[in-house]
């Protein structure tokens, strides 16, 4: 397998999501394009648990200004990504082994609607998009390369939280997401990238079919391999 870089998928502001129609995307907030830098950092653990966020680094890391960097790690406080503590300041928050599964158990529920959503509201377009991610997934897999893997699976997520015009479960997600990510880069996943990549195919044909139970059953299929995985992690 590759060795991943250091940027695993594409800075934000340069990242374009698969192209669900002709009109023109509305310019994003600073604050989101920042938020967006900084839970990659996040998720790669180029920022480690533990470590000490310096706002100032982490605008010049990105090349953002201090005030949408600070936005967002404000953001990133309320959902428990950062924590903030007396004489301390800013900290990466720790990936927590026995809260781990409680991690799953939370984005299982959570991506089961998102996939029933977007398999009922998903246009042409974005049911087209979502199972070419997964395809690269599939084949950025069978090649070992990680970074390819990492941003394929990247943008299946961002097509598959538009296509499900569920924001509310959307945000609610992404911190569950990125603690899962960040478990998988702690602990070396390597040798289940295969069996991954699959169970992100199949999510992705669940919802191009438009069957909301076909979705579902991918959504299962990819939290018990994130749950397999991380009690082997745990149990050992």
């Amino acid at each position: 397998m590759t060795t991943p870089n250091p940027h695993p998928y594409p800075q934000p502001e340069t990242m374009a999501a698969p192209k669900t129609d002709s009109r023109p995307r509305p310019k994003r907030r600073a604050a989101d394009v920042a938020y967006d830098a900084i839970e990659a950092l996040l998720s790669t653990l180029q920022l480690q648990p533990g470590g000490q966020i310096v706002e100032a680094e982490l605008a010049d890391r990105t090349g953002l200004g201090r005030t949408p960097v600070r936005e967002a790690l404000m953001r990133m406080v309320s959902i428990g990504l950062i924590v903030q503590q007396p004489r301390r300041g800013l900290l990466v928050s720790a990936i927590d082994l026995a809260d781990h599964l409680d991690v799953i158990q939370t984005r299982r529920v959570l991506e089961r609607l998102i996939a029933a959503c977007s398999a009922r509201r998903a246009t042409v377009q974005q049911r087209t998009d979502i199972v070419r991610c997964a395809q690269a997934m599939v084949e950025a897999a069978g090649r070992g390369d990680l970074t390819d893997y990492m941003r394929a699976d990247h943008a299946l997520d961002l097509v598959n939280h538009q296509a499900s015009h569920n924001d509310s479960a959307v945000r609610a997600v992404i911190p569950p997401i990125v603690q899962c990510r960040r478990f998988w880069y702690a602990y070396q996943h390597e040798g289940e990238i295969v069996e991954g990549a699959n169970a992100h195919l199949e999510l992705a044909q669940g919802i191009a079919t438009g069957d909301e139970a076909a979705a579902i059953a991918g959504a299962e299929r990819l939290m018990d391999y994130l749950e397999v995985f991380a009690r082997k992690i745990i149990d050992k």
